[in-house]
């Protein structure tokens, strides 16, 4: 029961780390698809910014024909070559925003082909652990509604001792004595509790643990067959 309980407890967030695994996946993705629309919008104002600049140079080499002194023609000179180095600039950033958009659509086109199987591959395991966690309640009931009959069997006493035991070990209350060891605790017993353990001599707990002791006699081991005798081994 126990055992049982702590599955059931078990399930919810096991189905809950799925779900939170494939949001995960379409959260990322999303983002994802996100930047690249960002890398794209990027590009596009510094292409614009490299279209202002290539004007602006337009306009200032028309103008070099109209500077009357050679301090204004090296001045616009100059101005041209800073307006040119901004456009490499600009160019070199394109080129790292196409990098990466390279990558993303790399990416979110893996994510797409994913998607679906994703989303179908969890749905799956989800209905696994739903199955098993309906399973596991019915079960559960079954032994609750066995367990009612066996305590309206029990005196007040021990029910009450059970119960106060079960409460106190994490609803494990009995344990089998196996090779005069407690199963519950693996502490060895008292060699007269373990007599009257095996005899059946009431309810017993063990000392360390508290828990209700039981023991089942194990399974008479076959004999060995016996060898023929000397002269039945000899007329052989």
């Amino acid at each position: 029961m126990a055992a049982l309980d702590l599955q059931i407890a078990a399930l919810p967030t096991e189905i809950k780390t799925l779900e939170s695994r494939l949001s995960d996946f379409l959260h990322t993705h999303e983002e994802r698809k996100h930047r690249l629309a960002a890398n794209q919008r990027e590009r596009k104002e510094m292409e614009g910014e490299i279209q202002t600049i290539q004007a602006r140079i337009s306009k200032h080499k028309d103008q070099l024909y109209q500077v009357k002194t050679n301090d204004q023609y090296k001045a616009m000179l100059k101005e041209i070559e800073n307006e040119e180095k901004e456009i490499r600039k600009i160019e070199d950033r394109i080129l790292e925003e196409m990098m990466e958009a390279e990558e993303l659509q790399k990416r979110v086109a893996e994510a797409a082909a994913r998607l679906e199987g994703e989303k179908a591959r969890v749905a799956g395991e989800v209905r696994v652990l739903e199955s098993a966690k309906g399973s596991a309640e019915s079960e559960r009931r079954g032994l609750l509604a066995h367990r009612q009959e066996l305590a309206a069997a029990l005196s007040v006493e021990v029910l009450e001792l059970y119960e106060r035991v079960r409460k106190g070990r994490n609803g494990l209350a009995v344990a089998e004595v196996r090779n005069g060891f407690c199963i519950g605790c693996h502490v060895m017993l008292r060699p007269q509790r373990y007599n009257d353990v095996r005899l059946n001599a009431g309810i017993l707990a063990c000392e360390s643990c508290q828990r209700i002791l039981y023991y089942i006699e194990p399974p008479e081991e076959p004999e060995p067959p016996s060898e023929p005798a000397r002269g039945e081994r000899a007329a052989t």
